[in-house]
This record gives C-alpha cells, sequence and structure tokens, in this order.
C-alpha cells in the first residue's frame, strides 16, 4: 500500500510543479506589459460588475426578490462569484481542449513529460481573471456587512463562509474538467460547457425561491451546483431550503466536493483515452 500512495504523492508534486512553473512563465509574459495588464484587470472588474448593477437596479424597483434583501442576495452572490472566479483563474483554460482536439495541438501536449490536464490549465494563464475575484470578494463583504445584524452568528457559521468559497471553487472545477472531457467526444462543445460553468454562475447569483422548483432539485441532485451557496449560504441566513431536504445537507459541501472530484477525474481520464489525434 505504501508504495501506490508514494507514487501518487509523487505524481501529484510533478503536477503542482509542472501547474507552478507554466503559470509563472504566463504570469512574467502579462507583467511585461503592466499598463495593459492593470486595464484588462480593471475591464473584467467592470464586466462582471455589470451583473451585481443589474440587481441593483432591481431593487430599486422592489424591496425583497424573491423573499431576500438586497443584503442577503449581496451575500449569496459574493460567495458564487469569489468562489467561480478562483476556479476561472486556475482552470478557465481546460476549455480550450476542444480547440486543441480539433486543430491537432493536443498532440504536443502528450509528449511532454508533464499532465495534459495541468498543461491545459496552466496554459494562457489570464492574471486579468482576478478582476472577477475582486469584485466578487467586495460584493460578498458588502453582503456579510449587510446581513451582520439579522445573522446569529456561531463559530460554525462563521467558519462555513471560508468552507463555501473553497468548496465552491472545487465543484466549480470539476463542473470545468468534466465539460472538457465532454468535449473530447463533442469538439464543439465549449458553448455546452458554458451553459454549466457560467450559466451555473449566473444562477447561483440569485435566491433559489425565484425558480422552478424542478430547476431547484437538478442543481441540487444532478449538477450539485447547490452546494456551493445555496444549502449552506442559507443555513448561515437562517432561511428554509425550497425543497424538502435535511437541514445537515448544508455542511456537505466538503463531501459534495470530493466526490465530484471523483466523477470529473473519471470523466477526464476516459475523455483522454478516446482521444486518436486531430479529428477524433
Amino acid at each position: 500500500m505504501a508504495e501506490p500512495t508514494v507514487r501518487h504523492s509523487g505524481a501529484l508534486w510533478e503536477g503542482t510543479r509542472a501547474y507552478g512553473l507554466i503559470t509563472a512563465m504566463w504570469i512574467r509574459s502579462t507583467m511585461a506589459y503592466r499598463a495593459s495588464f492593470v486595464m484588462t484587470v480593471l475591464a473584467s472588474f467592470a464586466v462582471t460588475g455589470f451583473d451585481f448593477l443589474t440587481i441593483v437596479l432591481m431593487f430599486s424597483h422592489v424591496d425583497v426578490l424573491g423573499g431576500y434583501d438586497l443584503g442577503e442576495i449581496a451575500f449569496l452572490y459574493g460567495i458564487a462569484c469569489t468562489a467561480f472566479g478562483i476556479t476561472d483563474l486556475l482552470l478557465g483554460s481546460v476549455e480550450r481542449v476542444g480547440r486543441r482536439v480539433r486543430d491537432g495541438t493536443l498532440d504536443t501536449l502528450l509528449v511532454r513529460p508533464a499532465p495534459v490536464l495541468v498543461q491545459l490549465a496552466a496554459d494562457r494563464f489570464a492574471l486579468r481573471r482576478l478582476g472577477r475575484i475582486t469584485q466578487g470578494g467586495l460584493v460578498l463583504g458588502y453582503g456579510l456587512y449587510s446581513v451582520d445584524a439579522t445573522v446569529d452568528w456561531t463559530p460554525v457559521k462563521v467558519l462555513m463562509v471560508p468552507m463555501m468559497l473553497l468548496s465552491g471553487a472545487v465543484i466549480f472545477g470539476c463542473v470545468f474538467v468534466a465539460g472538457a472531457a465532454f468535449q473530447f467526444f463533442a469538439q464543439d462543445a465549449a458553448q455546452v460547457q458554458h451553459a454549466f460553468t457560467y450559466g451555473g454562475n449566473t444562477l447561483l447569483q440569485y435566491p433559489p425561491t425565484v425558480f422552478a422548483r424542478d430547476l431547484v432539485r437538478g442543481v441540487t441532485f444532478v449538477v450539485p451546483l447547490a452546494f456551493v451557496n445555496w444549502l449552506p449560504g442559507l443555513y448561515v441566513l437562517g432561511r428554509p431550503y425550497p425543497l424538502d431536504v435535511p437541514q445537515w445537507l448544508a455542511f456537505a459541501p466538503p463531501v459534495v466536493a470530493a466526490g465530484c472530484c471523483a466523477l470529473a477525474g473519471a470523466a477526464w481520464r476516459v475523455g483522454l483515452r478516446s482521444y486518436r489525434s486531430t479529428g477524433s
């Protein structure tokens, strides 16, 4: 048992090292043009900020949305946007796998001494995506400030905030990887992947009460995006979940994230093994 464990640890270390080297190269390239970098970060910040501005404009006409006030929605929005931003920064480039399958450039990654997934994730590392994380973090800070008076904060609820960010980032990452694996079979499926990644992030920015119950069931039991912020977030806010589910599911995001990692890893291995060079 010790030998497989050591081998797995060694592969993990080598993959992490390769990811760090590749991203460092792209960061150096980006920082060679600092003014351009600052402008692209600000542009990313502004573009993603329009999502929350839309919500603010809604509240200029209504007091609550789906039974939630602006502060509560800002809390849910901030968790989802920040977690997604972390994933988009670290793994967003894997969505290009379909393009690489079509033009044959994936072959070059197969002969390099580093995991293909690591190379794809680190390729063209876009530091400008920090703008999305910053914007989400600011909205989350506003949300926490707004709900502070109404939430009965306990040590468990305080710890659930970073838990949601970490688990949510992992769950989003698994959706990215699973979507990339699907592109081995349907090379023009980047937009399908976006429906679950970017679309899922947009969905979670609103409370579940504004959506049909069938949709809420789907993102709870099929594609478990509800574990990013809805289930744990509503527990923190002291709000009931629209579905009749046990309350302990609010504490399940780390377990769900681990399960998603196993499934996404299996899907990636199946997709990669099916690859037969250009046009497959």
